[in-house]
């Protein structure tokens, strides 16, 4: 063979060699691909026959008329013949919606841990497909606490999250997700990542997914009772609620939903689907629960024009000692200037007033929102300082010592709304006096004590029973039903309430 045929052929053979390595290459599965781990198992292996289990279980559900804005689900993560008919009516709420990242929260069945894990490597892989990781976003949520980092092991073989995919394929487009593992259900750590949650996920339209089975191997009568229990705790959308009540093997997850679900200003909660595995495709001497549950953003706009309006009619009730605009504008200034100083110098800033009025002596609390979402609420019921040296103190406090949230940082502050809500002298009252929306309430039992403004009323929609069972819960650290207890003392006032509009 002459020198140039050989050369040829070997030009040729190399093109060839290289072609068919790089046709290899992008048939190969990425190397960081989370691989199913219980595909066959739980579901069928089969693209096809998982697609058509899946869109069977879909035609089937119902899909519910939420009346809001959809932040959050929560769905069963059992074997499809036991829990996909449940779980499908969580994913038919999804149907010609779109998000930017589905937050995938879960327990992890076999391996322990504090804190919480967030996968933020490579995509998920069903037989359906691949699903993309929000690598970017789920780093930033771990960058935000030392309890939240990455642990491969956790993932491997976690079955939680990765049924809760095919649902996703089949019912929403150009997604991404985030898996997150927990298994520590203290109120703490649950804070702690729906906080890191929160404030990482600015400009990004989000759905929230918290997977759990509800009671586990009881008798088909007692499974049904207590999943009624659970159920009518995650309804109240109160995390002390369900963490007491709640018999469910994702509680920290759904204890996460929960907590972040309200901060993104969710304010109802719908139970869209109950059945035990003793309905679908098992014996009924020892079942497991499964609850498919909507968390909605109903919006109080009609609520709180009523409010208003009848604000308006009561008059003099609410505008005594009413403050002129000028006087609004300097005590929201003192706030901003308060919290401004205090996270640039970490030390509480000089602040004096000439107007005499502001150095009466008021109870004053400052709230901090961020969108319609709360980021810190601290004050003062009785008039202990002078008005303007207590909204100084409250706006501080509020932005730095609010346990329930982290810290308000100095670039986040430009986004931080201001609301001051002065407060009248209380009056001890009988039950029967409160009017919703115009006083806010006062209990005490003991050394226990808590306080709603009014405003509590208008924007969560509670009925006077349940705006005092949650006082009396959620804020006093007493049984629900405290206040109908005679020991107990109710007193109301009326606030004025202002705001900045940043």
């Amino acid at each position: 063979m002459k020198k140039g045929s050989a050369l040829v052929t070997f030009l040729v053979i190399f093109l060839a060699l290289s072609l068919y390595a790089q046709v290899q290459k992008t048939q190969t599965t990425p190397k960081k691909v989370r691989r199913p781990a219980v595909a066959g198992a739980f579901y069928p292996g089969s693209r096809l026959l998982l697609q058509r289990q899946v869109d069977g279980f879909l035609a089937k559900a119902r899909k519910v008329e939420l009346e809001g804005e959809l932040i959050a689900l929560i769905s069963p993560h059992a074997g499809y013949i036991y829990s996909g008919p449940v779980a499908a009516y969580a994913y038919k709420q999804l149907q010609r919606k779109d998000f930017d990242t589905v937050i995938l929260i879960g327990p992890s069945h076999r391996v322990g841990f504090a804190g919480a894990s967030i996968y933020n490597q490579g995509p998920y892989q069903t037989p359906l497909g691949l699903v993309e990781v929000d690598s970017d976003l789920a780093s930033k949520i771990i960058a935000q606490d030392k309890s939240i980092r990455y642990i491969p092991q956790a993932h491997i073989r976690e079955h939680s999250l990765e049924v809760q995919l095919p649902f996703l394929q089949r019912t929403l487009k150009d997604f991404k997700i985030i898996p997150i593992l927990i298994s520590d259900s203290s109120l703490k750590n649950c804070r702690i990542l729906a906080d890191a949650i929160f404030v990482s996920i600015e400009g990004k339209k989000v759905l929230i997914i918290a997977s759990t089975d509800l009671s586990h191997y009881l008798s088909y009568k007692e499974a049904c009772r207590l999943d009624k229990v659970t159920l009518d705790a995650i309804v109240t959308l109160n995390p002390e609620e369900v963490a007491k009540k709640g018999d469910l093997c994702g509680k920290a997850a759904v204890l996460t939903t929960i907590i972040l679900a309200k901060k993104l200003g969710a304010d109802k909660a719908i139970i869209l689907k109950y059945l035990n595995s003793g309905d679908t495709a098992g014996p009924k001497n020892g079942v497991v629960g499964y609850g498919a549950v909507a968390i909605v953003k109903k919006g109080a706009k009609k609520m709180k024009e009523a409010y208003f309006e009848r604000s308006e009619k009561q008059g003099s009730a609410r505008r005594a000692g009413s403050y002129t605009k000028e006087e609004r504008e300097e005590l929201l200034k003192i706030a901003r200037d308060s919290i401004t100083s205090f996270l640039t110098t970490r030390k509480p800033p000089k602040i004096e007033t000439k107007n005499s009025k502001l150095k009466q002596k008021r109870g004053v609390f400052v709230t901090l929102r961020r969108g319609e979402a709360l980021r810190g609420c601290i004050g003062f019921i009785e008039p202990i300082f002078p008005l303007y040296h207590a909204v100084s103190e409250c706006a501080i406090s509020a932005a730095t010592k609010d346990v329930r949230f982290p810290p308000v940082t100095i670039e986040e502050l430009s986004k931080i709304t201001i609301e001051l809500s002065v407060l009248s002298p209380t009056k001890r009252a009988s039950v029967d006096e409160i009017e919703m929306g115009i006083h806010g309430v006062v209990v005490k039992k003991g050394f226990n004590q808590g306080i709603f403004l009014p405003q509590v009323a208008t924007e969560t929609g509670w009925n006077k029973e349940e705006f005092l069972s949650h006082l009396c819960s959620g804020k006093a650290g007493l049984p629900p039903d405290a206040w109908k207890d005679k020991d107990t003392e109710i007193y109301i006032f009326t606030v004025e309430k202002f705001e900045d509009t940043r």
